[in-house]
This record gives structure tokens, sequence and C-alpha cells, in this order.
């Protein structure tokens, strides 16, 4: 009678060390692709926080030179928009400026009165720069990067009056700008710093949509607000990167307030809720979200550096 051998197993190690090797290599080989996925979250966000700063207050000191001169009191420029929530992206948004009247003979004029007489001062002063007179504001558009909108505006009490969305010959209601300023930097707070550097990077990859799936500035910062206003994930700019993009492809097809007073939604330029515009806005930040899911799921660090290109 032969006696039954031992159980061998390649280079002496039992089943359970080889799983445990195995999950080491799998662990390490995770570790390995976070970090550089992070790398190039990082080179993403430090070339959109890249901009010159110091060229649009050149350009901000010399609209308002133009547009004080000849005047009694003063016009007083205000970051509005991005720029002053320091979310500001080139290729998706303006640097909106409010030029506040104070105490000036033109604060008895309409507000198409008065942008009028701004796009004659800055085209004075600017004769060889793309001007362009809208309905409510003048924009000077500067680079193909970025331009400045000057909107007309009047102080009244805590708030500011604009010219009205429904007609520009009437300043409109007292609306509150700082509201949403407050509202957005309070939901940042909460999420450790971390909603505005996700908010630039949201808006740097749905700059790259075809303009009919973009969103404006204004509108992403809101869908930040609504994103993250009670969230409990991961504080990561990449799990909150995707965490954006899966949820706001479906807040994107209800209306959002409009927590400043100045229109009853951010997004009225989507129309109402589930139309077909925002059901095209949806799909495309559905895609861009399964594409984040797709790439950590097959760990290609290809497909993350399209995505954030």
């Amino acid at each position: 009678m032969g006696g039954s051998g031992g159980v061998f197993f390649p280079g002496g190690n039992s089943p359970d060390e080889i799983s445990k090797r195995i999950r080491s290599e799998e662990q390490t080989k995770d570790q390995a692709f976070e970090i550089k996925v992070t790398d190039l979250i990082r080179t993403l966000l430090s070339n959109v926080n890249d901009r010159d700063t110091n060229q649009i207050q050149t350009h901000i000191q010399r609209i308002k030179q133009a547009l004080n001169l000849g005047v009694d009191g003063t016009i007083d420029l205000r970051y509005g928009g991005s720029l002053s929530k320091n979310t500001f992206v080139e290729g998706l948004s303006d640097i909106d400026t409010l030029a506040i009247l104070n105490k000036s003979e033109l604060m008895h004029l309409s507000p198409n009165e008065v942008k009028d007489y701004f796009y004659d001062r800055i085209r004075e002063s600017l004769p060889y720069t793309d001007i362009v007179s809208g309905k409510k504001a003048v924009t000077i558009n500067f680079t193909s990067e970025y331009s400045i909108q000057i909107l007309p505006a009047l102080k009244d009490g805590n708030g500011i009056r604009i010219p009205s969305s429904s007609d520009p010959n009437e300043w409109s209601k007292i609306i509150q700008p700082k509201k949403f300023v407050e509202t957005l930097r309070y939901v940042n707070i909460k999420n450790s710093g971390k909603l505005i550097p996700v908010i630039k990077l949201a808006k740097s990859i749905i700059s790259t949509l075809p303009e009919r799936r973009q969103l404006s500035g204004y509108h992403v910062e809101a869908l930040g607000i609504e994103v993250f206003s009670n969230y409990s994930g991961d504080k990561t700019p990449k799990a909150m990167l995707k965490h954006f993009f899966t949820e706001a492809s479906k807040k994107v097809l209800e209306p959002i307030k409009d927590k400043t007073g100045q229109t009853i939604h951010v997004d009225n330029y989507l129309k109402a809720a589930n139309s077909i515009e925002r059901k095209m806005v949806s799909d495309s930040l559905s895609t861009v979200s399964r594409k984040m899911q797709n790439a950590d799921g097959s760990k290609d660090i290809r497909a993350w550096n399209e995505i954030l290109k």
C-alpha cells in the first residue's frame, strides 16, 4: 500500500498566502491608479487657475476711468458672476461686472440710456476692441477666452437694481446677488473647501461639450450647491467630480430657483422641466458620468486623461 503524498503548492505558498499576495498586488495597482488620476486632476485645476488676473484688473481699471470721465459723482465697478465667487473658467465664464451709479446724474436715466452712455464711453477709450451693446449690458471681448460684461446697476438699501429682464427701459425690483455668493461659500465650507475647485473642474469639462449641450457658468454653480448641500461622501476632487456629473444629470431636468431674485430660475434658457433642451444636456452629463465610472472600473488612466483634457 502506498501512502498518500502531501499537496504541492508552487513556491511552497498555501492558497491563503497566494490570495493575500494577489490582493496586495491589486491594492498596489489601485493606489498607483488613484495617484495618477489625482495628478491629472491637479494639473487641470492648475491650468484652470492659471489666468492673468493682473491683465483683467488693468482692463477693469481702464473701463472704470472711461465710464467716470466727465461724470459728476462716481461709477463703481464691482465684480459679479464667476470672478467674484472664484469659480471663473476661461471658455465658459464671462467676467460680469456691475457698474453701480453713485450720486451720478446718470441715476435719473433709464437703464437703456445708461447702457448707451457706457457703450459710447468705452468705444472712445478702446476703439480697436470688439465691443457689443446687448439688451441689458455692454460686453467687451478682449480675447477669445474671456469677455468683460458691464451691467448698469443702482444701489438700493441692502440690494441693487439692474435693467429689468422684461423691459430694458425699466429698473428691476431689488435683487440680492450676495445671497447666492453666501450660499455658495457656506456649502463650500461644509465640503471642506472642495466644492469651488470641483465646480471649476466641472466647468472645464462642460466647456468641451457641443455648444448646445453646455451650461451657463451660473447654472453649473447652482447645480453644485444643489448636489453638495447634503453630501456625505468622500471629500476628494475625484469622488466629488464623479458625484457631480451623476447627480447633475438628474437635477438638470428640473428648473432651479434663482436665490438672488434676478429671475425666477437660473436656467430659464433650458425652458420647462423635462424639455428637449434639458434632456440633451442631461444625456451629455450622464455620458461624462459613465465615462468616469468605466475608466475607474477598468483602471484606464488614458480614459481619465481624455475626460480631463
